[in-house]
């Protein structure tokens, strides 16, 4: 979603731009208000901002971002060796408290980055409507469900629409629709390591363990840096009676983790 590779995220993380917290299965669970410093952090690096300036930078940041982000235009960027928050009424220092929500971060110079990652372009129309379903999941998740499913039938591959209504529905407990959109994903977009997660997580709690371990296999074999993966494998082997199993996955978890 952010176009980050899971060891920049862990860099992030260990560094302490954010602190997330652990879910059930022991895995990273971001609030909004991370993602966007996370973003934000990972582009002021590239800028060649010193990592004690934008520790700084975020921490005021983080303390004046509201609970509930709103949805309005927000561009953070390097200004010499400071940090600028700029929305419609003009520029502002990141201290000021006066934050609206954006993830672009692009820099003052006028270049601007595509963060997003897509494995071909996209129709125009099915970009916009996954946009429109991304900023209505928290304020009417049942008309952003929908326009998801608007945005796929424009366009069958567009991998992001497929996980984030598969997260939606995850959260929602509807693991056996999760498991149909996966197998569908996986017609359009078969290089997925994260759908193939996903399928394995749906499946995890459907029961259906062999199924949901041959998941969690393939998408290691697509993304071998998926230290969940591995997590939700060492969990599977142990509830087996596979000790050695459990013991494999859990190590090469605790590596990917350093």
């Amino acid at each position: 979603m952010l176009g980050l590779s899971r060891h920049t995220v862990a860099g992030l993380v260990e560094a302490g731009f954010v602190t997330p917290a652990r879910g059930k299965r022991n895995e990273w669970r971001f609030t909004f208000q991370d993602l966007m410093l996370l973003r934000t952090a990972h582009a002021l690096k590239a800028q060649g901002l010193a990592p004690r300036r934008i520790v700084r930078s975020l921490a005021q940041l983080k303390a004046t971002l509201p609970a509930e982000l709103p949805l309005s235009g927000l561009r953070i960027t390097a200004v010499g060796d400071d940090v600028a928050v700029r929305d419609r009424s003009g520029r502002l220092r990141s201290g000021s408290g006066q934050l609206l929500f954006d993830f672009d971060v692009t820099p003052v110079a006028g270049n601007v980055t595509i963060l997003e990652r897509t494995s071909r372009q996209q129709p125009a129309d099915a970009r916009a409507l996954y946009e429109r379903a991304l900023s209505l999941e928290l304020s009417d998740p049942a008309v952003a469900e929908s326009t998801y499913l608007q945005a796929l039938a424009l366009a069958p591959d567009l991998e992001d629409a497929y996980l984030n209504l598969g997260a939606m529905w995850a959260a929602a407990g509807r693991f056996s629709e999760v498991v149909r959109l996966s197998d569908a994903a996986l017609r359009h977009c078969p290089g997925s390591a994260l759908v193939q997660f996903n399928r394995g997580v749906a499946l995890d709690h459907l029961e259906r363990l062999e199924e949901a371990a041959a998941c969690y296999e393939r998408s290691l074999a697509l993304d071998p840096s998926l230290a969940d993966a591995h997590f939700n494998l060492a969990q599977l082997h142990q509830q087996a009676g596979d000790e050695r199993g459990a013991l494999r996955h859990y190590n090469a978890y605790r590596r990917l983790q350093r």
